[in-house]
C-alpha cells in the first residue's frame, strides 16, 4: 500500500499529492471506531444480537483496513484494464488475500485501542471479506442484520472510504483545507430499523459532502491532463501484459504483492534495452510516459446531465467505443481515419441504482417522526444523478474545430433539417 498511490494517476498533475494507499486506509479504520464511537448504541437498540463493541468496532476497523488490499498499480484502472480480464477486481481479489492469507491472524486479534472484545468472540475474516465487496443480489440473505446495516459504511452514499479520501485528497491536491463537515456528518447520523439514517439536521452537510466529492471526481481525479495519462496508459498495458504477471493474480498471488507502481515503473522503462524487439519497443514508450511525453492531446469535452429515469446506456455514449465509432461517422472523409481517443468519465452525484446497494441510506424526518427516503428530501432530489463529461483526445491539436463541431451534433447542439416541408 505504501507503493501505491492513491490518486491513481493524478499525482502526475498535482505535485503535492504524493500521498498513497496507505495513509488513506489509515484514516479510513480511523473513521471506523468514530462512526462506531456514534453509531453503535443506536445499531444495539435496533439490532439485539449485535456482537459486543469490541467486536463491532474491531471488525470495521479491519473491513477499513484492508478493503484496498487487493489494489494493484494504478489502483482502479488496474482493475478495468489488467483485473477485468480474469473476472476480477481490487475487492473480489482483497476477499481472497483476507481469506486465504490473513485469515488465521485477523481471529487472534482481540481488541483495538479504544475497545475489547469479549472472551467468547473471535474475529470472522469471511465477514470482513464480504463487508469489502459490492453488494450482489442475494448475498445478504444468510447474514445477520446488523453486519448488513454494517456494511452500509462501506457501500451507502456517505462511507468511511469516500469520507476520508475526499478530505485527504481535497486538502492533498490543494483544493480545499476543509472540503465539507465530518463532524457533523457523523453526528447526526444513527441506525434505525431501516438502516443507517440521517438526521435531517445534517443533511445539509450531507449535500455538502456529495456535491464536494462530485466536484472532486470532475476537477482532479478527471482532470483533462489526468485522462491524457490514463489514454496513454491503455495502450502501454494492453502491449505490456505478457510481461506484467505470470497470468491470473489469484494463481499468482505472490507475484501480484510484490507488482506495485514502484517495481513497474522501475522495470517497465528498463526493457528499451531488451533483447526483444517488441518488448524495448513497449520499453521506450514507458520511458515516454516518464518523461511526460504524452501523445494525446486534449481537444475539447461536453457535459451531460443525467436525472432520475435517464440513461446513459440508450445514448450514443454507452460505450467509448460506441461514442468513437459515432464521432467519425459524422468527420469529414479526410478526418475518419485519423488517431482519436473519447474519455467519458461519469461522475455519480447521488446512488440510482435499482440493484443490491440500493436502500442503504434513509432520512429521520423529526416533525413527524418517520424514517423515509433521501429523495423525499427537495434539495437532495434536486441533484443529478450523474454528470458525464465527454472529451475527445487526437495527436494533432490543428483539428480541433472539425473534432468539436462533430462532437456538438452528437451531443445535440446540431438541428438537422427534413429533407421536405412535410
Amino acid at each position: 500500500m505504501r507503493q501505491i498511490h492513491q490518486l491513481q494517476t493524478a499525482w502526475w498533475v498535482y505535485p503535492t499529492a504524493e500521498h498513497t494507499r496507505f495513509q488513506h486506509i489509515m484514516g479510513v479504520m480511523h473513521l471506523a471506531s468514530q462512526m462506531v464511537t456514534q453509531l453503535y448504541p443506536s445499531l444495539k437498540s435496533v439490532c439485539p444480537d449485535a456482537p459486543s463493541r469490541g467486536y463491532v468496532e474491531s471488525l470495521l476497523r479491519m473491513a477499513g483496513l484492508l478493503h484496498d488490499v487487493g489494489h494493484g498499480p494504478f489502483g482502479h484502472f488496474f482493475d478495468s484494464h489488467y483485473l477485468q480480464g480474469y473476472g476480477l477486481t481490487h475487492e473480489s481479489l482483497g476477499a481472497h488475500i483476507i481469506r486465504t492469507q490473513l485469515g488465521e491472524m485477523l481471529t487472534k486479534l482481540r481488541r483495538n485501542p479504544f475497545s475489547q472484545m469479549e472472551e467468547a468472540e473471535h474475529l470472522d475474516p469471511e465477514q470482513i471479506a464480504w463487508m469489502i465487496q459490492r453488494p450482489q443480489a442475494g448475498d445478504a440473505a444468510n447474514r445477520p442484520q446488523w453486519l448488513v446495516f454494517l456494511r452500509s459504511l462501506l457501500c451507502g452514499i456517505y462511507t468511511i472510504d469516500n469520507m476520508d479520501f475526499v478530505l485527504r485528497d481535497a486538502y492533498m491536491t490543494g483544493y480545499s483545507q476543509q472540503s465539507y463537515d465530518l463532524e457533523r456528518l457523523i453526528r447526526y447520523s444513527f441506525f434505525t430499523e431501516k438502516g443507517l439514517t440521517i438526521h435531517e439536521r445534517g443533511m445539509a452537510a450531507l449535500i455538502r459532502f456529495m456535491n464536494v466529492r462530485a466536484e472532486l471526481f470532475q476537477t482532479v481525479y478527471f482532470h483533462r491532463e489526468v485522462i491524457a495519462i490514463d489514454k496513454t496508459l491503455e495502450d502501454l498495458f494492453a502491449a505490456s501484459k505478457p510481461w506484467l504477471l505470470p497470468g491470473n493474480p489469484i494463481e499468482h498471488l505472490e507475484a501480484y504483492q510484490g507488482f506495485t507502481e514502484f517495481s513497474l515503473l522501475v522495470d517497465a522503462p528498463r526493457w528499451r534495452h531488451s533483447n526483444d524487439p517488441e518488448q524495448a519497443e513497449i520499453g521506450r514508450k514507458w520511458n515516454e510516459l516518464l518523461s511526460r511525453n504524452i501523445p494525446w492531446r486534449f481537444i475539447c469535452e461536453r457535459s451531460l446531465r443525467f436525472d432520475e429515469g435517464d440513461s446513459q446506456e440508450t445514448t450514443i455514449f454507452r460505450s467509448e467505443s460506441f461514442a468513437v465509432a459515432a464521432i467519425r461517422d459524422v468527420l469529414p472523409a479526410e478526418l475518419k481515419d485519423i488517431p482519436l481517443k473519447i474519455a467519458l468519465n461519469r461522475t455519480v452525484f447521488r446512488p440510482n441504482t435499482r440493484g443490491p446497494s440500493d436502500h442503504q441510506n434513509f432520512l429521520y424526518d423529526s416533525a413527524q417522526k418517520k424514517i423515509k427516503e433521501l429523495t423525499t428530501d427537495k434539495i437532495f432530489r434536486s441533484l443529478p444523478v450523474s454528470r458525464l463529461i465527454c472529451r475527445i483526445y487526437a495527436q494533432d491539436p490543428s483539428l480541433a474545430p472539425q473534432l468539436a463541431a462533430a462532437l456538438d451534433r452528437l451531443v445535440g447542439n446540431h438541428a438537422v433539417d427534413d429533407l421536405t416541408n412535410m
